[in-house]
């Protein structure tokens, strides 16, 4: 266990209290003090791994996200603090106040750093484009890249920091960055001495759905760096949580492991059970591709079906991860041959949008349309498979080492690529899905430990 792991809970008087004076999510004249402790406390576990029961409590507001809590609780966590912020546009509260500006008003800390993450502090550099440090030009703040020639932040970077703040939205899916870099700062912070503070928001998918390959080890990187199913149900402040927890997860001596200090500041009035449309917040685009809640049930539903396929996401510009084309194949033909799988939970319609010539695109739109049923990865190795027949022998004999190696690092199973390079439009997609069902509901019972929330 880090040596002094704490979590900030904000009593229920204080948020009755908040919810009659008509305060959203601001600061309390009397916040609760945070209890260190020197264990990570365990939650109780449901019984199953559907739906959660509804609590006994229920909170007539929406949800306080990490940074709301913060506020709430006076900037308990950072009190007398100079610190460091990594964070991106989507890092707001719930009031879609930027946590940048948040942290800037807080009367006994001081943010003194700027740490940024793919996509940068703007949030409009395209993914895997590198850029460069700089300085905000509305606080005259550095601004450290986290996504050019540096993946984690140097000692020059956290020197005279007492605490790195972490407020980042990420969309449940394991190659989706932020979880990356939360994991590589950790892996720094608690080398150098520096206090991890991670602000909780809520995973976008809920906290039930487990789907997936596990990331080999083989294939970590800066698109993996957890060995965890594809879609893995945490919150970033739960993988924080498991990460400092576990010996061997951080890139660190177990000296360091053992001594890091990290501290969660939690959500209040998330469940498991929600899906974003569900928790009252709305939805800042979290990469230029991901810009609403659909385009994050694509990414995990097609993304990895269009690693190298020859199938593409969108249609034109329209509809990121929720459209599909394939050159050469029709929308209708590409309809009949996603129907004729019958996977469960999914369903689908073409769709034709305007294109950049003014001539009409036609293509194929995934819907979900039982979630319960929906398994998130399913449908993208069917479309590998589908995309053998398409472009027949098999595309993915074709591609280059260095194609191969990206293909690997997103979606993180050995035993999967030389079953797809053997066997082409053969593959038994069925049988993997099975076995990584399997190992996903494993993963799911032994990570309970690291829930926060119910």
């Amino acid at each position: 266990m880090p040596g002094s792991a704490r979590f900030l809970f904000l009593p229920l008087l204080l948020l009755l209290g908040l919810v009659v004076s008509g305060l959203s999510g601001c600061r309390s004249k009397t916040p609760a003090k945070p209890t260190p402790a020197r264990t990570l406390p365990t939650p109780p576990a449901p019984a199953s791994s559907g739906p959660a029961a509804a609590p006994t409590v229920q909170f007539p507001f929406p949800v306080m996200l990490g940074i709301d809590t913060l506020e709430a609780t006076g900037f308990r966590a950072i009190a007398g603090k100079k610190v460091g912020l990594l964070t991106h546009p989507a890092g707001v509260n719930r009031r879609g106040e930027s946590t940048i500006e948040v942290l800037r008003r807080a009367p006994n800390a001081k943010l003194v750093a700027l740490f940024a993450p793919e996509h940068s502090l703007s949030g409009d550099i395209k993914a895997s484009v590198n850029f460069a440090d700089s300085v905000d030009p509305r606080t005259g703040l550095p601004i450290y890249s986290l996504h050019g020639k540096n993946r984690k932040p140097t000692a020059a970077q956290l020197k005279g920091l007492d605490a790195l703040v972490i407020d980042l939205q990420d969309i449940g899916v394991r190659s989706y960055t932020y979880n990356v870099v939360m994991r590589y700062a950790m892996d720094e912070c608690f080398r150098h001495g520096v206090e991890v503070v991670v602000l909780d928001r809520p995973n976008p998918l809920g906290g039930f759905k487990v789907d997936g390959p596990l990331l080999d080890r083989e294939w970590f990187s800066g698109v993996g760096a957890f060995r965890i199913p594809y879609v893995h149900g945490l919150t970033m402040a739960e993988l924080a949580r498991m990460a400092a927890s576990e010996p061997g997860m951080l890139d660190v001596p177990e000296s360091a492991r053992r001594t890091g200090r990290l501290t969660i500041v939690p959500m209040r009035g998330w469940k498991r059970s929600m899906r974003w449309p569900e928790t009252g917040l709305n939805f800042v685009p979290t990469s230029p591709m991901v810009r609403d809640f659909a385009a994050v049930m694509g990414y995990a539903m097609i993304g990895l079906g269009c690693e190298y396929s020859g199938f593409r996401h969108g249609v034109g510009a329209h509809h990121p991860f929720r459209g599909l084309t394939f050159k050469g194949v029709t929308a209708d033909r590409l309809g009949r041959d996603l129907t004729a799988l019958n996977l469960p939970g999914l369903g689908y319609r073409k769709i034709t949008v305007p294109g950049p010539d003014g001539k009409p695109r036609e293509g194929v739109y995934v819907d979900v349309v039982d979630w319960n049923a929906w398994r998130p990865t399913e449908l993208s190795f069917h479309l590998m498979r589908l995309a053998c027949r398409y472009d027949p022998p098999n595309p993915f004999q074709k591609i280059t080492p260095v194609q191969a190696r990206s293909f690997n690092i997103h979606v993180g199973s050995t035993e999967w690529w030389n079953a797809l390079k053997r066997d082409g439009a053969r593959v038994d997609v069925e049988r993997h899905v099975e076995v990584w069902r399997a190992q996903a509901l494993q993963y799911q019972q032994h990570t309970r430990k690291y829930w926060l929330y119910q």
